[in-house]
Formats: C-alpha cells, sequence, structure tokens
C-alpha cells in the first residue's frame, strides 16, 4: 500500500485553524471506554444512538478484517454524517476498540482514512495498542500542519513511546503552530529537568525576539518546567531522556 506522507512544516507553517481538542468535552486518548460510552450515549438522540448501538455490535460480532473492507471501517465513516461531528472522535474510538483492531488494522484505517478518522485512530491507540508498534503513525501526524492531528499524536502514547528527540521536536512544533501545550500528556514528567529542551526553548525564543515576534505564553511555561529536578527513573525504560537533540 502507498502511504502519504505530509511535508514537514517549517516554522509559523499554515494550520488547519481548527481546534486542537475534541468538541464534545471528552479526551477520547485517555477516558476509560466504558466512561465513554456512557458519556456518548447520553448525548446522542434516537436516531443516532441506534445506529451507534448497531455500529458497536456489528464491530463486536466481527472484529479484525473481512473481505476487501470491515462493516465496521464503513461504520467510521459515516460516524460524523451519524453522530455529529462534535462526538465523531468518540463514537470512532469506541467502534475501533469494538472491534478489537490491532496495530496492523490501525494502520490500514490511518493511510486510507480521512483526517477526522486518522485524529480518531490516533486517540485510540493508548487503548488498543500496548507496545510501540503503532509508532509510525505519532510520526507521520507529527510531520503534519494540522493541528489537530499534532494534538492527538502528543496524546498518552506518543508520550510513552516517542524518543527525547522527537518529543522534543513536537514541544517545538506545538508552539510554533498554535497547539495548546495543555494537550500535551504527560508533558511535567517528561519536560522535567531535560536541560536540551531548555536550551532548544531558549533558542527559539531568541529567534523570535530577534526578528520583532512575540514568544508564545506557552514557552514560558514548559521552559519553567524544565527548570524542576529531575525525579529518578522518571523517564522509564522506553522512554529516553538524554542530551541528545
Amino acid at each position: 500500500m502507498t502511504r502519504p506522507h505530509a511535508a514537514p512544516a517549517g516554522p509559523d507553517a499554515g494550520t488547519t485553524g481548527r481546534p486542537a481538542a475534541p468538541g464534545d468535552g471528552t479526551t477520547p486518548a485517555v477516558t476509560p471506554p466504558a466512561e465513554l460510552r456512557r458519556h456518548l450515549a447520553a448525548r446522542l438522540d434516537g436516531a443516532a444512538r441506534a445506529w451507534f448501538d448497531q455500529a458497536l455490535d456489528e464491530a463486536t460480532a466481527h472484529p479484525g478484517t473481512h473481505g476487501p473492507i470491515s462493516v465496521w471501517e464503513l461504520r467510521l465513516a459515516e460516524a460524523g454524517r451519524r453522530c455529529g461531528p462534535e462526538h465523531a472522535d468518540t463514537a470512532r474510538v469506541l467502534i475501533l476498540q469494538a472491534a478489537r483492531a490491532d496495530a496492523e488494522a490501525l494502520t490500514r484505517v490511518y493511510y486510507q482514512g480521512t483526517a477526522d478518522e486518522r485524529r480518531a485512530v490516533l486517540h485510540a491507540l493508548p487503548h488498543l495498542v500496548p507496545g510501540p508498534e503503532a509508532l509510525p503513525l505519532v510520526e507521520d501526524a507529527l510531520r503534519t500542519n494540522d493541528t489537530r492531528l499534532v494534538a492527538a499524536a502528543l496524546g498518552p502514547y506518543g508520550a510513552r513511546h516517542l524518543d527525547a528527540h522527537a518529543w522534543r521536536h513536537a514541544v517545538l512544533k506545538c508552539l510554533f503552530t498554535g497547539v495548546a501545550v495543555d494537550l500535551v500528556a504527560d508533558l511535567a514528567r517528561r519536560a522535567r529537568g531535560d536541560a536540551e529542551l531548555a536550551r532548544m526553548l531558549g533558542d527559539y525564543a531568541a529567534e523570535r525576539t530577534a526578528a520583532g515576534r512575540t514568544v508564545p505564553e506557552d514557552l514560558h511555561r514548559v521552559l519553567a518546567l524544565t527548570e524542576a529536578a529531575p525525579t529518578q527513573g522518571a523517564g522509564g525504560p522506553d522512554v529516553p531522556h538524554g542530551k541528545e537533540s
């Protein structure tokens, strides 16, 4: 399968201009699926809820891949129209969970899907993929100029599996594309005591100042986090936390 890749974004590159956070008040990547389902069911009208319940039943009964395309994959494409765009992320994450989509299935859905479907896959990763097999999807999202994909890529799965070099550059990308650092999962832990991230932030602030441009307030917030003393073992075995850049 051909896998398209967007060109890397430079500083102040154009973005979608859409909000980076989900629209229904939930955070699908960090909210337990049972709670997500209760939240969504309470907000859907009768027709939308009937469609959603049927979509979950189909995904549960026929998980994995059946034929050229599974019925649950078709339901992913319908979710925005059936449930409304503000609930589509949650609906898609729950359908993916019901289908027990593994890294291979999630990769297929990601590369064949729309930006909205790709975002839902990123939100579903921490629920469905325990290891780093789906990290290429996070890396692909971070190469785009879609701020909602960038934000979704920096959820719990990205926080767990991105190495120090990639994670630092992702934080910088948030600053120059306007993604709120509040959306970066585990920011305080990963930034704590990170001298290399502090250096990169200082360089970026100096460049902005020299060009007569404002320094994002979020930059000062992250820089303050780097000044805290590192906690022994905070990085964990799968989160390198050294001085490489």
